[in-house]
């Protein structure tokens, strides 16, 4: 489940430690489809470097590093971005990465929230894998490929499914152009783009990319979980999320 943008007592408790210990960290589980991920708040208002978020990682390793990261912060280093960090981990490289101002509002709604803006920097903590290659290198592992968006690039495309997958629509999508209404991500992993007025001989079978291309705003629902559908009236519509019955 994403970071969402709403005031609750949880918002209490970060701003107070914020005011203590000069920052926060938000920290979010990972589900069956999602990975885990955390991040700071503070280091930004009291110390004008870059939030931090990391991905991937149990909550427990993520709260320790973003606060030992952090430390670095407060003594007065800058973390600089596309620089191998030796030492971050006790085993295996780590770069920071720039979060492209497109990516911010999907994982730093707390933040948002808080600062009361969506005009504050912030950088991607990246690991490597136990043959300490990063994801974007070759022969990175296959176990750890979907662990961690990288949130400098593919802000047009938000799924962190390969662009190639293949996945379901609708003639009335590809030969008439009618727009995409309703989205279904089933229990097992595959994606439907439905139209909402076809037929079972109507299902057409094209890649993630293509459908993105042609509308950008179905990036909106790159995060429904497993058995969760989302339906919307017109392009640019408000999506309304369910779960899905699993019987259907």
């Amino acid at each position: 489940m994403l970071d969402k943008c709403e005031h609750t007592d949880k918002n209490d408790d970060f701003l107070a430690d914020i005011e203590k210990y000069g920052l926060t960290v938000v920290l979010i589980q990972a589900t069956d489809y999602l990975p885990s991920f955390g991040y700071t708040i503070g280091l930004w208002k009291n110390y004008k470097h870059p939030e931090i978020i990391g991905f991937g990682l149990n909550t427990e390793t993520l709260h320790i590093v973003l606060n030992d990261i952090a430390e670095l912060v407060k003594s007065g280093q800058t973390i600089e971005t596309y620089k191998n960090y030796p030492n971050i981990f006790e085993s295996g490289k780590a770069v920071f990465i720039s979060v492209d101002q497109k990516n911010l509002t999907d994982y730093f709604g707390t933040a948002i929230n808080l600062y009361n803006t969506e005009n504050f920097p912030a950088i991607q903590l990246v690991w490597t894998d136990r043959n300490d290659r990063f994801p974007w290198e070759t022969d990175f592992e296959e176990e750890f490929k979907y662990n961690q968006p990288l949130l400098d690039r593919n802000a047009d495309f938000k799924f962190i499914e390969d662009k190639n997958l293949g996945i379901f629509t609708t003639r009335q999508w590809l030969e008439l152009e009618k727009p995409i209404l309703r989205v279904i991500h089933d229990i097992d992993g595959d994606w439907q783009f439905l139209s909402g007025d076809q037929l079972p001989e109507d299902i057409r079978y094209v890649s993630l990319e293509e459908i993105i291309k042609r509308d950008s705003t179905l990036n909106e629902v790159f995060n429904l979980e497993y058995g969760e559908s989302a339906n919307r009236k017109f392009i640019n519509g408000q999506w309304l999320r369910t779960k899905e019955n699993n019987e259907d």
